[in-house]
């Protein structure tokens, strides 16, 4: 039989760690959790006293942050789950670097999902977890995050966002075509692209295509309509989209 994953629940509300606690009680026997803490001090005490396999980590804690506590663990051996509200502020670093979070108010589904993703990490003993969270640190610095990590059939790449030339989707993949006429198949939906992608002048021109506005090289009537990009790409627009795709390329500044 495995062995279970020592784990830690690191959050300033004492009823959110009784939840968790409760949680990974009756639906996630591959946990057992051997400490918690409330704060950043109280967590670096916990985490380098039990040396867990999985933190349950509060981003927004009283004097410091969850990102404040993992950097004091620059060679970190355990897996993070974050705990966080939507609207908080490093939502999108969070995402673009393909760390595992779960949402306040917490849903169960989504809880036993982000746990069973890392069992599977752990299990496959992968290392990616480490330039994941490396990616995030980096992400965290900068008001637009610099480096998309995207799940590919080898692993992990880390892309510049103003590298993408745009995005097409396969059913529930997506190919991401990126400059040097290099492509990547990621087991993403476009809309997830989508909203990523949505501050950083990306536009979703057809169901099955997001284009980054900065490789457009001109649009054309003819044909029902269709955008050129830079590499050559024919890309279909939507006939509802073409009067906002006009307005956003009258704007965009490059």
């Amino acid at each position: 039989m495995n062995r279970k994953l020592k784990t830690i629940i690191v959050d300033d509300e004492p009823d959110a760690v009784n939840f968790i606690n409760s949680i990974i009680g009756e639906y996630c026997p591959a946990l057992e959790v051997t400490g918690k803490a409330h704060n950043v001090i109280e967590g670096e005490q916990v985490i380098t006293e039990k040396k867990p396999d999985l933190v349950f980590l509060d981003v927004e804690m009283p004097n410091g942050t969850g990102f404040d506590l993992l950097a004091r663990f620059p060679e970190k051996d355990f897996e993070v789950i974050f705990i966080t509200a939507f609207n908080h502020y490093a939502i999108k670093a969070i995402k673009f670097s393909a760390v595992d979070y779960i949402l306040k108010p917490i849903n169960i589904n989504e809880f036993i999902e982000a746990v069973n993703r890392v069992c599977t990490k752990r299990s496959e003993k992968s290392d990616r977890s480490q330039e994941n969270f490396k990616v995030l640190m980096e992400n965290l610095r900068t008001a637009l995050p610099s480096r998309l990590a995207i799940p590919t059939a080898d692993g992990m790449e880390y892309i510049n966002p103003k590298d993408i030339v745009r995005i097409e989707a396969d059913r529930s993949y997506s190919w991401v075509f990126i400059t040097n006429n290099r492509k990547v198949l990621v087991s993403k939906h476009l809309k997830e692209f989508q909203d990523l992608l949505s501050d950083r002048h990306f536009f979703r021109a057809h169901n099955s295509h997001l284009v980054n506005l900065r490789f457009v090289r001109k649009y054309i009537r003819r044909e029902g309509g269709y955008i050129e990009m830079f590499d050559g790409s024919q890309i279909p627009i939507s006939r509802t989209r073409k009067d906002l795709f006009l307005v956003h390329m009258s704007r965009f500044k490059g």
